[in-house]
């Protein structure tokens, strides 16, 4: 576990320097400066997590150059744990925003709001997250970038500039950001809206802003092999031998068919890396992995999908779903009383 430093420590300017092709295991030879100490603000490391190396290259790009990176993908494919899990090698404060529909310009710069003060009340200003991390060392994420309200997105746009300076209207003060501050978004779509009909919700995003965006990566499904490998590290301190690893990867495979599925609109759901992971933790929970199957990812499909399911299923474990798991609606069969 990282060893934490006083949180009313300074953090300025990063005090070492490590190599990215050790610590990334990627084929770039590039020196990337970082902190020798984490403090309460940098994520936890998870040992057993895999990089995508071109993922990995725009992030650091990000972080050594000040770029701005905007990573997009589908969903479960693991894009904000990336940031946040180069941050923690780094020693890099990383902190996350969702910009749901509640997110008001007000969260991200601040209100004015009433205290007491030697008994009186008085007014001050109370700064929201953007003005706190734009003035440190932090790297800011802004989660579902693409559904963020359009008020919102205008604050974030002049920020987005590598020398971009906030101003603070109600205050008369315009803040001037930290020579390491990093700024970091993900998202479902590029900017031109749901055209799969997975992600209510999201916006279309102003081209002006787009184009502030320096590194723009795509993020999506890896390969059988690599996903099995993360499946396997990931339930490896649930595992009681119940799943092997034929299991697991029959498991990846089924989840390669409902991507398949979809491409070809057979299937109007996908199932993601984190599905799969959950599918397998929940066959060690309930040692039955046909069942485990249904709770983690059937009972979200349409029905009229699901005795494509079915076969998907019998293809990789060599048995049909039972028939009454294909339809909420269960028709039985009513007896007549025998009147004689």
């Amino acid at each position: 576990m990282n060893k934490i430093i006083d949180k009313n420590s300074i953090r300025d300017e990063p005090d070492t320097i490590i190599n990215a092709k050790k610590i990334f295991n990627i084929s770039k030879d590039i020196d990337v400066p970082c902190y020798s100490q984490p403090d309460q603000y940098v994520p936890e490391i998870d040992p057993n997590y895999h990089f995508d190396e071109e993922t990995t290259l725009a992030i650091l790009a990000g972080f050594k150059f000040n770029r701005r990176v905007l990573i997009q993908g589908l969903h479960g494919t693991g894009k904000s744990t990336h940031i946040e899990q180069i941050a923690a090698r780094l020693n890099w404060r990383c902190v996350r925003i969702n910009l749901d529909s509640h997110i008001s310009r007000i969260d991200l710069i601040g209100k004015d709001a009433i205290i007491l003060k030697d008994g009186k009340q008085i007014t001050t200003f109370n700064e929201g997250i953007l003005p706190w991390a734009i003035q440190s060392s932090t790297a800011l994420v802004f989660d579902e970038y693409d559904a963020g309200r359009p008020d919102v997105m205008f604050v974030i746009q002049r920020i987005l500039e590598a020398d971009g300076k906030l101003t603070l209207l109600d205050q008369s003060k315009v803040i001037s950001p930290h020579k390491y501050f990093r700024l970091f978004g993900t998202a479902n779509t590029v900017g031109l809206g749901d055209t799969t009909g997975l992600y209510h919700g999201t916006q279309q995003i102003n081209q002006g802003q787009m184009d502030r965006w320096n590194v723009v990566t795509a993020l999506n499904y890896l390969s059988e092999e690599t996903e099995s490998e993360i499946v396997n590290s990931k339930i490896s301190n649930l595992n009681e031998s119940f799943l092997n690893k034929e299991n697991i990867y029959n498991m990846v495979k089924l989840a390669n068919l409902t991507r398949s599925g979809f491409k070809n609109g057979d299937l109007s759901t996908v199932m993601s890396p984190r599905t799969v992971i959950s599918w397998a933790e929940n066959s060690i929970i309930f040692k039955d992995i046909p069942y485990a199957f249904k709770v983690s990812f059937l009972n979200k499909c349409d029905e009229t999908e699901r005795a494509t399911l079915s076969e998907y299923f019998q293809r990789c474990f060599g048995e049909l779903l039972p028939e009454d798991w294909l339809s909420a609606i269960i028709e039985k069969q009513i007896i007549e009383p025998n009147n004689d």
